[in-house]
């Protein structure tokens, strides 16, 4: 039975190593809402199961909430709401990979809720298309690039501008004004 296993399994490596010319990067592939995605593996920091969140009032629907990582509070992002979608229905094989993003000097470690992660995959610069200029269902600049895997793309994302923490920051006071506004009048 080992064998069969472990035959299957070798299988999927053979094709990256044929081509010589281009340098590989390693990606961290995973799936959000049936489609295929991938995030530079120098970004990732660690993969964690799905555990209790603290959700923060009059945030964006985007942001989840906050875990205590070993002592450190990290904001986790839902990618789906993120891209305009729904919120990630929360499954057995949900993940949330902590991703490191760099922020003028400092660094931040963010949470992006995933559906399934997927695999490590060594994708060539030469098998890396520039983003479509229409057609995703995501913006444009939060795409690096579509890789070509099998005969088939999965959409490497710009982790940068994707989890940009200026953008959140606006986006998160913009929440709050719209909540205060909803909630009326003051007395008095």
């Amino acid at each position: 039975m080992g064998q069969i296993s472990t035959s299957s399994a070798a299988a999927p490596t053979g094709g990256a190593l044929a081509v010589h010319d281009a340098p590989s990067q390693q990606y961290l592939t995973f799936s959000l809402g049936g489609e295929m995605f991938a995030v530079g593996i120098l970004n990732v920091k660690e993969i964690i199961e799905y555990g209790h969140l603290t959700e923060i009032p009059m945030m964006p629907t985007f942001i989840r909430g906050v875990i205590n990582l070993r002592g450190s509070v990290v904001p986790v992002i839902d990618l789906s709401a993120r891209f305009g979608g729904k919120s990630t229905e929360v499954s057995r094989r949900t993940c949330i990979v902590i991703v490191e993003v760099a922020d003028d000097d400092t660094r931040h470690d963010i949470g992006i809720i995933v559906d399934a992660v997927s695999e490590v995959l060594d994708i060539p610069a030469s098998e890396i298309e520039p983003p479509p200029s229409f057609g995703a269902r995501i913006r444009a600049d939060f795409i690096f690039g579509m890789g070509k895997i099998a005969g088939k793309f999965v959409i490497i994302l710009n982790i940068g501008k994707v989890l940009s923490v200026d953008e959140i920051a606006m986006l998160t006071s913009t929440e709050g004004l719209s909540a205060d506004s909803a909630a009326g009048t003051p007395l008095g």
